[in-house]
């Protein structure tokens, strides 16, 4: 625990200190749960949103982007069910001021348990493997969480939480609503609106104007990304639970009865998606929901290994015909779709893939950031972000060896010739070994370091951040040795 304490503090000093992440209003003292992105961080979670719409719309002939408003009307909310059901239980402590999430109380308290027997159901007589215990157990404790709170028996609840012993005395149960509210104000009256909770919305309720202007046929998907917001009671460790953050979502509709096979299609596309980028495979791994949620046939998320432990990435659903029902019965809109070659019209099923762009930037930063030691010198480390190329923010950085007039003409003049083609930094600061650093630490794949030999020879040397290899090249084929390595169709071609 402490080592993963450790490398998390790692991870938030480094995102600060190289410009990727900056805590949000940070000279009024900060606001918890908000992070601006800096020069590096803007690029990077760029680069992460060009791959996933590359690898969704361009890959995929029968898919199409959309962007929808953050503000939508009320109705919307009230058809998907987020006024009703997207709710937490709060915890909340009269005495320190504290907020707490039972839900996550009670999977901190699993995660540590070693026996799940006997200790609110009685299983004595029945000899399950651990691992049933686990999720029998878990499964049966939140429907009963979730009962009693709907027939408002507080008491059971606290009677619980005794007993499990998760929680302090002196609290109150309370169950919060996660979407923030605005209004629209005028002279005569103001109006309610609420900042989405999801971008899913907007694709369901966009579905007739794609389908009547792409002239597309089932099965198709609605892809975008954009910013949501939630009221979390505990957004907690750096960038994986937060009041604002981006999603990237897939909204693919189907014809009813073919809903099984596109949800495991989607869910092996996902992780080879993943995969892609040459992360270890390690780190990821499948689980599959035991509560689902209200609009769920099947669920499952790609879990990733953060510094905390295996957490959410990516969440793939089959959300049956719901959302397209409800809002066909509260809009009065028909939302349905005619099969020519079947000759029938239908609600389309749903399956969803989304994955919270935030928190790919840190199981990015979780996987990529090492410190390592430099081969043949026992007494010197370096910190070097190993992040796949593609995503780099930087992709070349341009260095001559001493800030001479004669070397730097020719490095501003290499930077001039390729800056329309990558993102590249220039750097003549400091000795050559800090530069190599510097651009280690923020990922930089290749350096191009410019040298006296070049007035006589033409060529430059190019290393490479993760193997330290140098070695001459033409300055004429600069380009061609840069998309070796950079080059985003590569990593397209391989999912």
């Amino acid at each position: 625990m402490e080592k993963n304490y450790k490398k998390l503090k790692f991870i938030i000093s480094h995102a600060k200190s190289y410009g990727f992440i900056f805590p949000s209003s940070e000279i009024y003292d900060g606001l918890k749960a908000v992070y601006d992105y800096g020069q590096y961080g803007i690029l990077l979670k760029n680069n992460i949103k060009e791959y996933w719409w590359k690898s969704m719309t361009q890959l995929h002939e029968n898919i199409v982007g959309i962007e929808s408003s953050i503000l939508m009307h009320n109705q919307i909310w009230k058809a998907s069910g987020h006024i009703d059901e997207f709710n937490d239980i709060l915890l909340y402590n009269e005495n320190t001021k504290k907020n707490y999430r039972l839900d996550l109380l009670i999977e901190d308290f699993l995660e540590k348990m070693n026996n799940y027997n006997n200790i609110l159901f009685d299983n004595k007589n029945i000899n399950y493997n651990i691992n049933y215990i686990k999720k029998n157990f878990k499964k049966k404790l939140f429907s009963y969480i979730y009962e009693c709170f709907n027939k408002n028996k507080i008491l059971d609840i606290k009677s619980l939480i005794n007993k499990l012993n998760i929680y302090e005395p002196g609290y109150k149960i309370y169950k919060i609503n996660l979407m923030f509210i605005v209004y629209l104000k005028n002279l005569d009256n103001n109006k309610k609106l609420y900042l989405r909770p999801e971008t899913a919305q907007g694709s369901f309720i966009n579905f007739l104007n794609v389908k009547k202007t792409s002239k597309i046929k089932i099965p198709f998907g609605i892809a975008q990304i954009g910013k949501v917001f939630r009221n979390e009671i505990i957004a907690r460790q750096f960038l994986f639970r937060m009041r604002e953050f981006e999603q990237m979502e897939m909204q693919f509709f189907v014809c009813p009865g073919e809903e099984e096979k596109w949800y495991d299609y989607w869910k092996e596309y996902r992780l080879k998606w993943h995969l892609s980028l040459g992360i270890k495979k390690d780190n990821y791994r499948f689980y599959n929901h035991d509560k689902l949620a209200h609009y769920s046939k099947d669920a499952c998320d790609i879990q990733f290994k953060f510094p905390f432990g295996f957490k959410e990435l990516e969440g793939i659903h089959s959300r049956t015909d719901f959302d397209m029902k409800n809002h066909e019965k509260f809009s009065k809109k028909k939302l349905r779709y005619f099969d020519f070659k079947k000759n029938i019209s239908y609600i389309p099923y749903i399956i969803e893939t989304s994955i919270g762009l935030d928190r790919m930037f840190l199981a990015i930063f979780s996987s990529c950031l090492k410190e390592e030691k430099i081969k043949n010198d026992i007494n010197h480390k370096r910190i070097v972000f190993k992040i796949p190329y593609i995503l780099s923010p930087i992709k070349v950085a341009i260095l001559p060896l001493v800030k001479k007039n004669e070397l730097t003409f020719i490095g501003k003049k290499i930077f001039k010739k390729f800056k329309l083609y990558y993102s590249l930094v220039y750097d003549e600061k400091d000795s050559i070994g800090k530069r190599y650093r510097r651009q280690d630490a923020i990922g930089t794949p290749i350096c191009l370091t410019i040298d006296y030999d070049s007035l006589k020879d033409n060529c430059v040397t190019i290393r490479y951040r993760d193997s330290m290899n140098q070695k001459r090249i033409p300055i004429l084929k600069i380009k061609k040795n840069i998309e070796k390595s950079i080059n985003i169709k590569n990593i397209l071609n391989s999912i």
